[in-house]
């Protein structure tokens, strides 16, 4: 019968943890009482280095009497990606197979019915995708879809519509796990493990308490990471830019001697202003994503850990 772990990442949850906590028990319930997943079925609750009463309330879950819970604690907050493959990896040697999802469980549990279907079908990954972003505003709605759709321009294999709820097996986490790079974005790497996939459409639902801790810094952050790790069609832009950029400047240069040599001219401060800040503003924006670039490249040679787990608690024996 299959090992099912669920891996939540949680970062100052103590207002959602609770409730989801509760949510998630009765699920893995009903499965092992429908006989879907066997009783050593868990549930791994990650702590990111949390400021609030997380870790507390987590402890004490895993602490009660027939706990179906297990944490991993991080040294300090390293971010939603470490801490899901923390998860992840902390729980992979112990299961058959992992679902991943956030701690609000905006992503409806319910499917998870669907995702084992699909695992047992012989998927070894389960992909999540929502149906539809009516529930987000239009500014969301419109960024969210136009960076799916800008990554793909880019070559960047990635799944429409699809954060980290997602199904893996336990072959596909080692899979994942041999990948060494300390920029991650789980979003473009598991695409290219290359196993047997599915998709499931689900709704997304409303968050039932507190607040969003992906704040626009973190999601600007993470769909930059999610550029500049798997393409580097930017840099190639750049040098198009580059060439086209010379162009225009041969041609402003011909015109410029052809009106000299007419009488034509004029004191050229507008041209000469509009041309300095054009090119400066160019040479600045290549700087700046040749500099992304390297400063990837700086954090990779360096292999400095990804996380450091601190405790765990539970079946996740793994980082002891």
């Amino acid at each position: 019968m299959l090992t099912l772990y669920a891996v939540v990442p949680c970062y100052n949850e103590e207002e959602i943890l609770p409730r989801s906590a509760e949510l998630l028990r009765e699920k893995w319930q009903g499965l092992m009482a429908a006989g879907k997943i066997s009783a050593d079925s868990r549930i791994t609750l990650v702590d990111d280095g949390s400021a609030d009463n997380t870790w507390p309330i987590i402890r004490d879950l895993c602490e009660a009497e027939n706990s179906l819970f297990c944490a991993v604690r991080l040294s300090r907050n390293r971010g939603h990606q470490a801490a899901l493959l923390a998860g992840l990896e902390a729980s992979m040697d112990v299961c058959d197979a992992c679902v991943s999802l956030d701690a609000d469980l905006q992503d409806d549990i319910h499917v998870i019915d669907r995702f084992i279907q699909e695992y047992e079908a012989g998927c070894d990954i389960v992909y999540g995708v929502r149906e539809d972003r009516s529930s987000d505003s239009f500014g969301k709605r419109f960024t969210a879809q136009g960076y799916y759709k800008f990554l793909k321009l880019l070559g960047v294999d990635i799944i429409y519509n699809h954060a980290d709820y997602r199904l893996m097996s336990r072959r596909a986490l080692h899979g994942l796990l041999s990948y060494g790079e300390r920029n991650l974005f789980l979003r473009g790497i598991i695409p290219e493990l290359g196993f047997r996939t599915a998709q499931v459409a689900y709704t997304r639902q409303a968050r039932q308490a507190g607040e969003s801790k992906y704040t626009l810094k973190k999601m600007l952050t993470l769909a930059f990471d999610g550029i500049t790790s798997f393409s580097v069609r930017p840099i190639r832009l750049l040098s198009v830019l580059g060439v086209l950029t010379l162009l225009v400047s041969i041609v402003m240069a011909v015109y410029t001697l052809v009106s000299h040599f007419t009488g034509n001219t004029v004191s050229g401060w507008p041209s000469l202003m509009i041309s300095i800040w054009f090119l400066g503003g160019l040479n600045l924006l290549a700087l700046g994503v040749v500099g992304e670039y390297i400063g990837k490249i700086y954090g990779e040679v360096k292999q400095r850990p990804r996380y450091i787990v601190e405790q765990t608690i539970g079946n996740v024996s793994r980082f002891e």
